[in-house]
C-alpha cells in the first residue's frame, strides 16, 4: 500500500490524506473553485472533492441518488446505474462534529473521454457527506476506469499501483475542516 500524506484544499480551509503521488489536477488545466481534483500517475483514476450546494429537497439515500445522477449528466453519462447506497457512520468521520449524515454510493457510468465516441464503463464510488449549517453538500468522488493497456508499460516495480477503496475511505474519513470562513457568513 502506497504511503499517504496530509494535503491541505481549497487554500487550507480543509485537508485530507492523499496517496502519496497522486497528482494536483490544478497543475495541469483549470479546476473550478469548488473541486479539488487528484489523478493517479499512471491509471485513469481520480479523486474528486467538491463543495456543492446543500440540496436540501432530497434528504438521506435519495440526496446520495440525487448528486450521483447529477454528475452522471454533467459528464454526459449515456447511462447510470446505481450498484449500492450505505449510510456511513458519522463516528469515523473527522467532520463528525459538522456533518449531519453522510451516505456511500457505488455505481456505475457509462462515459466517453473527450474526444472519443466510445463510451466505457467507469466505476464510480461517492460519498456525500452533509453539513446543512453551511448550506453545503461536500461530494468525494473516486472514479475507476476500466484498466487501459498503457498502464502496464514501464517496470512493475516503478509503477505505483492502482488506488484503492482504501485510499478512498482514508480521503473521506480524514477530511477535515480548518477555516468555516471558506462557506462565506451563515
Amino acid at each position: 500500500m502506497e504511503p499517504m500524506r496530509d494535503c491541505p484544499l481549497f487554500g487550507g480551509a480543509f485537508s485530507a490524506i492523499v496517496p502519496t503521488g497522486a497528482i494536483d489536477v490544478s497543475d495541469l488545466r483549470p479546476v473550478p473553485d469548488n473541486q479539488e481534483v487528484f489523478c493517479h500517475p499512471v491509471t485513469d483514476q481520480s479523486l474528486i472533492v467538491e463543495l456543492l450546494e446543500l440540496q436540501a429537497h432530497v434528504q438521506g439515500e435519495a440526496a446520495a441518488r440525487y448528486h450521483f445522477e447529477d454528475v452522471g449528466g454533467v459528464q454526459g453519462a449515456r447511462a447510470v446505474h446505481v450498484e449500492s447506497v450505505q449510510p456511513l457512520s458519522l463516528e469515523n468521520l473527522a467532520l463528525r462534529g459538522c456533518c449531519q449524515e453522510a451516505w456511500v454510493l457505488s455505481g456505475k457510468q457509462q462515459i466517453a473521454k473527450e474526444n472519443q465516441q466510445v463510451a466505457k464503463d467507469v466505476t464510480l464510488h461517492q460519498a456525500l457527506l452533509r453539513l446543512p449549517q453551511y448550506q453545503t453538500d461536500l461530494l468525494l468522488t473516486f472514479n475507476q476506469p476500466p484498466p487501459d493497456n498503457r498502464s502496464s508499460l514501464g517496470p512493475e516495480n516503478l509503477s505505483p499501483p492502482p488506488w484503492s477503496l482504501g485510499d478512498f475511505e482514508q480521503l473521506v474519513t480524514s477530511l477535515t475542516l480548518h477555516d468555516p470562513n471558506i462557506f462565506g457568513s451563515q
